[in-house]
């Protein structure tokens, strides 16, 4: 399922923004872009985002902006520079070379040049997460109101199949006395209708009439629909568990196709199948 959410924190010292991004997923797929500064804090991050998203291709980034920029420059011990640039200047004196850069060699000397210590404090560690908790909240309603959109698509679409069912059932009346009539308009032709044995015509036609009967795939095709907007609206609801029910309204409406024997019927079939197919793609963007 498709995501997105950012949330910015600050303190008046140090500004974060966590900026998600997702596409779909069957597992959870994060990346993280951290600046070094909070390194440290990406094992937090990620428990918290599997705890928090359950599934999908996540995108997160971390921005921070300093109140004084110069908080995390780095600092230069011009004394130590001083003496490494004059002992620089002896030595280069006695070798008779003035050409050489000798502040970019003190400047390069060890100890002279001190980075600030890439770590965050614990204050700013929270600013940190309630920056995360906030992009987090945002991500799973936008989540949230595309799951309501899904779901209306997804309702629709089975009620939809229930509306063609009811359409198999206003045509199916005529399907059996045409079978009837044409297999007895055949046996008249093969071997005339005084040499037809009528019981046997009948007992043959109630076992022929049997193979044909869908009662049963219509009321357990019916019951599924009902089953899958049930668990639809559910608080438990979930993309495997409706995944579940759509493969068996699937052969349900295989079943009802290939015992129709009647054009009719099976083109309507092809509509429900149509719908299912939907139904399907709908389901691998549900959690």
């Amino acid at each position: 399922m498709t995501g997105y959410g950012i949330g910015s924190q600050e303190n008046g010292k140090v500004k974060y923004t966590v900026e998600l991004k997702s596409l779909n997923s069957k597992f959870l797929e994060l990346s993280l872009r951290l600046p070094k500064a909070v390194s440290d804090k990406e094992l937090a991050l990620r428990s918290e985002a599997g705890k928090l998203i359950e599934r999908g291709k996540v995108n997160m980034m971390v921005t921070v902006e300093y109140a004084d920029q110069t908080a995390k420059a780095s600092t230069i011990n011009a004394e130590l520079l001083g003496k490494y640039y004059k002992q620089l200047q002896e030595i280069a004196t006695q070798l008779g070379d003035t050409d050489a850069s000798l502040f970019a060699l003190a400047l390069d000397m060890p100890e002279v040049v001190t980075a600030k210590d890439d770590t965050v404090d614990e204050e700013e560690g929270r600013v940190l997460m309630d920056a995360f908790y906030a992009a987090i909240a945002k991500f799973n309603k936008f989540r949230e109101d595309e799951g309501d959109i899904l779901k209306n698509d997804v309702e629709g679409r089975v009620n939809m199949i229930m509306t063609y069912l009811t359409e198999v059932e206003s045509v199916e009346g005529s399907r059996i006395p045409l079978i009837r009539e044409r297999l007895s308009h055949y046996l008249d032709e093969a071997v005339g209708k005084e040499n037809v044995d009528m019981n046997r015509f009948e007992q043959e036609i109630i076992y022929y009439i049997d193979k044909l009967d869908v009662t049963e795939e219509k009321v357990r095709l019916r019951s599924h629909c009902n089953y899958f907007i049930k668990a639809l609206s559910a608080s438990d609801s979930n993309g495997k568990k409706l995944g579940f029910i759509s493969q068996e309204m699937g052969r349900e409406i295989n079943t009802l196709g290939s015992k129709a024997n009647d054009a009719g019927i099976q083109q309507i079939v092809v509509r429900m199948k149509e719908e299912l197919e939907k139904i399907k793609e709908q389901l691998l963007n549900v959690l």
